[in-house]
């Protein structure tokens, strides 16, 4: 037999192991089995169920009363800090009194999954209703978690989005089996995140369940964003997570193949005791948030009063087959697209992977022309921060056409930003005695850039601040897609030079003319065009949009971003190197030309430079230094698989 006919078999044989599933009467007697062992004891005989008080809490109850019919009221809380972040979702599940829906992409077993989880079950057993819907690929780990979640209390329930090949979780080779029969499906994910609490505030933006999202990895954190909504707009967002939890494809996790089987075989596992990687910080997260003091002032003081706010969310019939219905149920790139098309004087847009579908470029080509179109500031990762370096590289393949064609004006990412607002000192990893913590209780004491980068402990070597994969992580816990198919090294970022703990961009936000603030799960990308299902929240309050934008403007700032602009021009025949740069960058699968036609700047201050400019100033190349097209990056293998995908990656766009 030869080898290929040997493949096809392996794969075969593997294709029929992996589909198998189980008959009806095995899904009633496994379901059966969860019932029997759910735990009816409730630890709480209170009317609000032993609810914390919770200064978070009391918006929501603020908003409502302050309601009309015609007029709502709203609080609105951007919460731009990954401890912050997670201590409002702490203090949210102990304020609950009558229900909690976790809707999200990823839910990881590390500690910050865990403290989650732990406390969702607290709040089943005093009587809370709680409902947690996960996309399958990104679901908890543990067979055996999920099995003994299906059965843990009368109050919990779980969920799986889209379960391909009819199982919880999907090994790496069962992986490239779905990619061979059910490709579409595959591709087709919730990308939608949501918690929600007593139908009265809402938590919804870029941040997944794991330790990567609250500056708990001693290697690699996105710095990202999230808004807490509280006020009637709950209402809008409970009625989505509703239509979601009673999808078609949703399915209880006892009913999958993977998990049934479990419970058939040896009934409800007990669910293993928690052990933190770190104890000590997942125990003062605990202690902060039953600090009613300290939660008022370092997260509901900070709420901004808005009025209406609009939720714009896509529902699960966006995955239908039918081309109308599935079009009927997108809501938010048509929403996104609207309010950008809607811009006089400028767009301020941050996405992690700059990578656009066709009627997003046309939409910005048809902005640049015209007769005064809007300003485009475009801040995104670049190849040093990024978690995606395929996307990256379709990225540096298209940026003429983002500069010259559409206007962009592009910041990207540095890995060691100085003062983005991260907290080092969360992260575990070893630091400089002058590294200053991120305090909860006051603002950021922001650490310089060379105390950043000499974060050691998390590299060394030719790998500098690459992030550890452990050998139980398989390919399925990140957000980038594609790269899936190529295994583990896909997912990982490129090395750098220096070492540290890395930072990469992960925030998905926008301000339209300085009046409509945007946060959401859309990356303004074709994969949440046309495959994702996500979100947004959109408020339409200057307030707002102000304070959105100053946070973006500081990611952008020269500390923390690089300027894309023009290379300089060669000194004899820029004109014809211009011209068949742009003609391999058109070519469908080839784009060979080897030079591209922009690079990275650095600013330089100085007398003449006081302040950072644009890259459309006339003084611009004055103030600014290029330092190549992948600053920070160690020249390896990476960077040559970074340049092929550039050159030849082209049909992966849809689907990054």
């Amino acid at each position: 037999m030869s080898w290929r006919r040997a493949w096809l078999a392996a794969m075969l044989a593997l294709s029929c192991g992996a589909c198998a599933t189980m008959s009806q009467g095995q899904r009633d007697r496994a379901t059966q089995i969860a019932a029997a062992a759910r735990s009816t004891q409730i630890d709480c005989a209170a009317a609000d169920r032993c609810a914390q008080p919770s200064p978070l809490h009391d918006l929501g109850g603020r908003a409502l009363l302050a309601s009309g019919p015609d007029a709502p009221r709203h609080y609105a809380l951007i919460l731009d800090r990954g401890p912050q972040a997670l201590l409002a979702r702490i203090n949210l599940l102990r304020s609950a009194r009558s229900k909690i829906d976790l809707q999200t992409y990823i839910f990881d077993e590390d500690d910050a999954g865990r403290l989650v989880l732990d406390e969702l079950l607290a709040a089943a057993r005093r009587g809370v209703k709680v409902r947690v819907l996960v996309d399958q690929l990104s679901a908890l780990k543990s067979v055996d978690t999920l099995a003994a979640l299906a059965g843990a209390h009368v109050n919990f329930s779980i969920r799986i989005y889209n379960p391909v090949l009819n199982r919880a979780r999907i090994s790496y080779p069962q992986y490239l089996v779905a990619g061979l029969c059910c490709f579409r499906r595959l591709n087709q994910r919730m990308h939608s995140k949501l918690l929600l609490i007593d139908d009265e505030i809402g938590i919804t933006g870029g941040r997944n369940y794991q330790d990567d999202y609250y500056d708990w990895s001693p290697a690699y954190n996105f710095r990202d964003r999230d808004v807490l909504i509280a006020g009637p707009v709950a209402h809008e967002m409970a009625a989505n997570f509703e239509a979601f939890w009673n999808a078609f494809r949703t399915k209880p996790v006892e009913q999958l193949g993977d998990v049934g089987k479990r419970l058939l075989r040896d009934g409800v596992p007990p669910l293993k005791p928690t052990q933190y990687e770190q104890p000590a910080r997942a125990e003062a997260m605990s202690e902060d948030a039953s600090d009613p003091a300290l939660v008022e002032q370092a997260l509901a003081s900070q709420a901004l009063p808005v009025g209406k706010v609009e939720f714009i969310a896509d529902l699960p019939q966006k995955h239908r087959r039918d081309r109308k219905r599935a079009e009927a149920a997108m809501h938010t790139t048509p929403g996104l697209n609207h309010l950008i098309a809607s811009a006089q004087q400028e767009v301020l847009l941050q996405t992690p992977y700059l990578v656009l579908s066709k009627p997003a470029q046309q939409l910005f080509r048809d902005m640049h022309e015209r007769p005064s179109p809007p300003r485009i500031v475009i801040s995104t990762n670049s190849l040093a921060a990024t978690d995606s370096f395929i996307t990256y590289a379709l990225s540096h393949k298209y940026k003429r056409r983002y500069l010259r064609d559409f206007g962009f004006e592009i910041y990207e990412f540095k890995p060691f930003p100085a003062s983005a607002p991260i907290d080092l000192t969360a992260t575990g990893a070893p630091l400089p005695a002058d590294i200053a913590p991120l305090s909860l209780r006051g603002q950021a004491q922001s650490p310089p850039e060379e105390a950043a980068v000499a974060v050691a402990g998390s590299g060394g070597g030719r790998s500098g601040g690459r992030r550890n994969v452990s050998p139980r992580e398989t390919p399925l816990q990140r957000e980038f897609f594609a790269g899936r198919y190529l295994g583990n090294n896909a997912n990982q970022p490129v090395p750098l030079k220096r070492v540290g703990v890395r930072i990469g961009l992960h925030a998905k936000s926008m301000v339209v003319d300085n009046r409509i603030g945007v946060i959401g799960t859309h990356n303004f990308d074709p994969r949440g065009d046309r495959y994702n299902t996500e979100s947004a929240v959109v408020i339409d309050d200057p307030a707002f949009a102000q304070a959105l934008a100053a946070s973006i403007r500081g990611d952008i700032a020269p500390e923390n971003s690089w300027v894309i602009a023009r290379r300089d021009k060669p000194p004899v025949f820029s004109g014809l190197e211009y011209s068949l740069a742009k003609v391999s960058e058109h070519l469908p699968i080839f784009d060979l030309w080897p030079v591209r036609y922009a690079t990275s700047y650095e600013f330089k201050p100085g007398p003449q430079c006081p302040l950072p400019l644009s890259p459309n100033d006339p003084r611009f190349r004055g103030c600014y230094e290029p330092v190549g097209d992948y600053p920070e990056v160690d020249l390896g293998f990476k960077w040559l698989s970074t340049r092929i995908f550039t050159a030849f990656g082209a049909g992966l766009a849809p689907i990054l």
